[in-house]
C-alpha cells in the first residue's frame, strides 16, 4: 500500500515544515523539515543544518515512502488504507523499530477490527521523558480516529 494523500496533509499539519534544525523538546533529537531527524542515507540531523523547502518536501517523500514500505511489511492481518494511513503516521512520529516492537502492532496483526484494544494502544504513545505531552495526546487520539472511523 501507499500512503494516500489525506495522510500526507495529516502528516504535514502535525509536523509543520522548518528549514533550519531544531530540537523540538529538551534532550530530544535534532530534527528538520517535516519532522525528519535523519536523512535517506541515516545520518542525523545536526544542530547547524539548513535546508530548502524544496528539500524539506524531498526529504518527506523519501522518509514516507521508506517508512511506508517498512510498515507494510510488518502488518500481516487485511486493513483497509485508512489503518495503513494511521500506522504510517504513527510510525513517522515514533519511529518503525517503535512500532515494530509495540503492543499496537501485535493487536493489528492479531485482530485489526479490536477497536477497542486499538484505540487503547494507540493512546499508550502519549508520553516523553516520562510526562504525558498534549500534542502528543491529539496526534494519538487522531491516529486512533483515522484507524477506526478514517478521515
Amino acid at each position: 500500500m501507499k500512503p494516500s494523500k489525506k495522510i500526507i496533509e495529516h502528516l504535514k499539519k502535525f509536523e509543520k515544515l522548518r528549514l533550519s534544525a531544531y530540537m523540538p523538546m529538551p534532550n530530544d533529537r535534532w530534527t528538520i523539515g517535516y519532522g525528519n531527524t535523519f536523512y535517506e542515507d541515516g545520518q542525523p540531523v545536526r544542530q547547524f543544518d539548513k535546508i530548502s523547502e524544496e528539500r524539506a518536501e524531498e526529504l518527506f517523500d523519501n522518509i514516507l515512502a521508506s517508512f511506508s514500505e517498512k510498515v507494510g511489511k510488518m502488518v500481516t492481518s487485511k486493513i483497509s488504507i485508512n489503518q495503513f494511513d494511521s500506522l504510517v503516521s504513527f510510525a513517522y512520529n515514533v519511529g518503525v523499530e517503535a512500532l515494530r516492537t509495540s503492543t499496537l502492532l501485535r493487536q493489528v496483526n492479531k485482530n485489526p477490527d479490536d477497536y477497542y484494544e486499538i484505540t487503547k494502544q494507540f493512546m499508550r504513545w502519549n508520553k516523553q521523558n516520562g510526562r504525558t505531552v498534549q500534542g502528543l495526546v491529539r496526534r494519538r487520539i487522531s491516529e486512533a480516529n483515522i484507524y477506526c472511523n478514517g478521515f
